[in-house]
């Protein structure tokens, strides 16, 4: 299985015979050979197309090199990519997520899912996938309420953890905002706005919370509809409050207008900041500069794209793919990594390969990947809980959509 520290090995070879962008998936296999299908969940149109379609490409280059090294003997990975967003949100739809998990769950071939991105999709899915005991894996959804057990009569009712995360959560990467607006930066006070959608309400709540722990003077919190074009009004009110700082909980329908809004009714110098939902291409093409300058992100894992360790993988991603892979397309990628994992570990124990038993393998699972060892707790949660933080710096020396120049990472946010 791939590690960082053997990944320029293992990616090297992988290059040579993965065929993914021609018949990779459809090419001839050994007689007698079980489809196995891997469902991908997310939203692939819309306001954070661009970023989703990076994830969906981490999660068909694990499936496809496991097909290609005939990781799992006997069994060929077959991916079944579906989108969330629609047309009327304008960006993922809760109501289509449940519609899709309810396509996955009634196809039997379907034995494991990777997503969604988002966590108001996740809230949707969760109940279904449950009653159904088909465990996903997202890459990028952080709503922590998923996966406590507090609400598990509404997203886990089947008693069994089906919802496993390559990331950390937002009990973690919001206060982690929080600690660095106060340690680093400095701020006294700070006004909070969200996109009212679960992931932004769930991260500015617990960024607020923590914000207040550590002597920050929230000023106040606004909720912004995504369909709405204009935020002028609640931006002049910010500004006359002379809040010292700005953090903002959402994803890109509502943060593209936030950010280009800002910069003409905002100071320049003010921090402002977002968790994820803002660390997205879209911040570099539907922003850009000078509007996206100087603010703030977080992510919910390791800063990887830059480590000289999974360069090999990232040549690999943009010569497959011809884009460049964000963090969240390598936690995507390692998600394939635990579902491959996890279903040779059943035949190497001579065990049924059923839904149950993927997911108990999931479960149990200790799989090395990129960012180094995935192992979950029992609820499905990651075990590591880094957060890292950047900021959107112009970088001339790059192209100005470059992903992964044009934000500055900082460092591991403050844990405390």
């Amino acid at each position: 299985m791939l590690t960082r520290r053997n990944a320029g090995k293992l990616i090297a070879g992988a290059a040579a015979s993965t065929t993914l962008l021609g018949a990779g998936f459809g090419s001839a296999r050994a007689a007698g050979e079980k489809e196995i299908k891997i469902g991908i969940n997310l939203p692939l149109t819309g306001a954070d197309a661009e970023g989703a379609n990076r994830i969906k490409y981490g999660a068909l280059l694990a499936i496809q090199q496991a097909n290609d090294s005939n990781a799992i003997p006997g069994y060929k990975l077959v991916p079944w990519v579906l989108n969330d967003a629609t047309s009327t949100a304008g960006q993922y739809d809760p109501a289509q997520a449940a519609t899709n998990a309810r396509k996955l769950v009634a196809d039997p071939a379907v034995l494991a899912a990777i997503g969604p991105e988002m966590s108001g999709s996740g809230k949707a899915m969760a109940p279904i996938l449950s009653e159904a005991g088909l465990a996903t894996i997202t890459p990028s959804s952080t709503n922590p309420d998923i996966t406590n057990p507090k609400f598990a009569s509404e997203f886990d009712p089947s008693g069994k953890a089906i919802y496993f995360r390559t990331v950390t959560t937002d009990a973690f990467q919001g206060p982690a905002m929080a600690n660095f607006y106060a340690d680093v930066l400095k701020v006294g006070s700070v006004y909070v706005l969200d996109d009212s959608g679960a992931y932004g309400v769930g991260i500015a709540d617990t960024f607020s919370a923590r914000a207040k722990e550590k002597g920050i003077k929230v000023l106040g919190r606004d909720r912004l509809d995504p369909l709405q074009a204009d935020y002028t009004v609640g931006l002049t009110k910010i500004k006359a409050l002379n809040a010292d700082s700005l953090y903002y909980g959402g994803v890109m329908g509502a943060g593209a207008k936030l950010v280009k809004q800002a910069y003409g009714i905002l100071p320049q110098k003010m921090p402002k900041a977002g968790g994820d939902g803002l660390l997205a291409p879209e911040m570099l093409t539907s922003v850009g500069f000078p509007a996206a300058e100087g603010w703030y992100c977080t992510i919910a894992s390791p800063h990887l794209t830059e480590d000289p360790q999974v360069q090999p993988f990232v040549k690999l991603y943009e010569s497959t793919w011809h884009t460049q892979p964000d963090d969240y397309a390598i936690t995507s990628y390692d998600a394939g990594l635990v579902i491959v994992n996890a279903i040779g570990d059943l035949i190497k124990a001579g065990k049924p390969v059923t839904r149950a038993n993927v997911r108990d393998a999931i479960q149990a699972s200790h799989t090395k990947t990129l960012q180094g060892e995935v192992a979950f707790d029992q609820y499905g949660d990651v075990v590591n809980r880094t957060v890292s933080v950047f900021q959107v710096v112009k970088n001339p020396n790059y192209p100005l959509t470059d992903i992964i120049h044009q934000f500055k990472y900082i460092g591991s946010a403050p844990t405390s």
